[in-house]
């Protein structure tokens, strides 16, 4: 167990989180070597890693004509501003600010320093009340993984969370903040492109005003199955009523950037988008593990797994995602400590123009992991 410190953090509409930082983090300057015993355990993950070898193969086989095919995906309310090629001035629903940039994906909000991690989509229809009628729609073909029914337990109040096998990766989509939940729609169910799910309202475990209605809408990854040990691990206080379909477990791309490059061709499908992200922080962890975030998401490996795994080259984008991953052999890693974290590079320009996340810590002049990068390990790598 690795001896840490605790400090707070904001994540939107995630729930507030102590977030300690790594006691023990290694810094790499070049050709440095550390003594210690990262290779004690790779024997034991032998068995394990060979059947990943086989797996990565299967999948590095379909990847080429995976990565071809263009997805069909469908804007998830009726508003058709974005569908004109209006401006997002036309469909984003702003915070009470009034800026419209602060219904978008990013640092948007209190002048920058707070992340907002999807889309805020306005109403075009509301009854005498004032309350919206737009009917919400799966953005594509999917299957149910969570519905939130109770609009007080969280702050996407009433939710929908939609897994998409049919698209490489297996992206999830979320919408929050319903009014109702479409009769049919159940947890374990398949649903369409296009299949009413919902009706947008302005739930929550705060306070959304009728006048501020909106759809709050995400496209991301899950980044643990074992959440729930993370969850108890930290001690927050309350349950944990989402399981692994927690909002803290989840991590959105932008859907405007996505949805403007697939429109644009640009990009025909997630797996070449996630190729196309630029990172700014590249890190090195030791360890024999294949998380099951890269066995879910191997679409994301830059090279196949060959062999035992000694440790993992990952790319992260200014909000912490880890988009890229390369595996790295026993012989990458030899001297260096297991469960050693190593800030490889660090594009400081991107990550001061990001303040809503806080990735990266610079101690006695070296970069260490922020808080939010930290969180990402922690439930990526499993480490404590």
């Amino acid at each position: 167990m690795m001896a840490v410190e605790i400090t707070q953090g904001r994540m939107g509409h995630k729930t507030a989180q102590d977030i300690p930082r790594f006691s023990h983090v290694s810094h790499a300057p070049t050709g440095a070597r550390r003594s210690s015993g990262a290779g004690k355990d790779f024997f034991r993950a032998f068995f394990c890693q060979k059947k990943a070898l086989l797996w990565t193969c299967l999948v590095l086989l379909t990847a080429t004509s995976v990565s071809a095919q263009r997805i069909e995906i469908d804007w998830p309310t009726p508003n058709a501003a974005w569908e004109r090629g209006q401006s997002f001035e036309n469909w984003v629903q702003p915070t009470v600010s009034g800026d419209p940039r602060s219904g978008l994906w990013g640092s948007v909000r209190s002048h920058g320093t707070q992340f907002h991690e999807g889309l805020d989509i306005k109403p075009v229809s509301r009854d005498a009340r004032g309350e919206p009628r737009d009917q919400v729609t799966a953005a594509m073909d999917g299957i149910v993984r969570n519905i939130s029914a109770r609009g007080g337990d969280s702050n996407y109040g009433r939710y929908i969370v939609i897994e998409h096998p049919g698209v490489t990766p297996a992206v999830y989509t979320l919408y929050a903040h319903l009014a109702r939940i479409e009769p049919g729609v159940t947890e374990g169910g398949s649903v369409r492109r296009g299949q009413v799910i919902g009706t947008m309202g302005h739930t929550s475990n705060g306070n959304i005003p009728t006048d501020r209605a909106h759809l709050h809408f995400e496209i991301g990854l899950m980044l643990t199955e074992n959440f729930q040990a993370w969850y108890t691990w930290k001690k927050f206080g309350s349950p944990n009523l989402q399981g692994r379909w927690n909002g803290m477990n989840l991590m959105g791309i932008d859907p405007r950037d996505f949805l403007d490059q697939w429109r644009q061709r640009r990009v025909d499908n997630f797996q070449q988008y996630f190729a196309w992200l630029e990172p700014a922080v590249r890190l090195r962890v030791v360890t024999s593990m294949v998380p099951d975030f890269i066995r879910r998401y191997p679409a994301l490996l830059r090279k196949p797994i060959e062999g035992l795994v000694g440790g993992w080259e990952v790319q992260v984008d200014v909000s912490g995602l880890p988009f890229a991953w390369t595996p790295l052999s026993p012989t990458q890693v030899a001297g260096q400590r297991a469960g050693s974290v190593e800030i490889l590079s660090v594009d400081t320009a991107a990550l001061r123009g990001f303040r809503g996340k806080s990735l990266i810590r610079v101690r006695s002049g070296r970069n260490t992991p922020g808080p939010d990068l930290t969180t990402m390990l922690q439930l990526v790598f499993g480490l404590r």
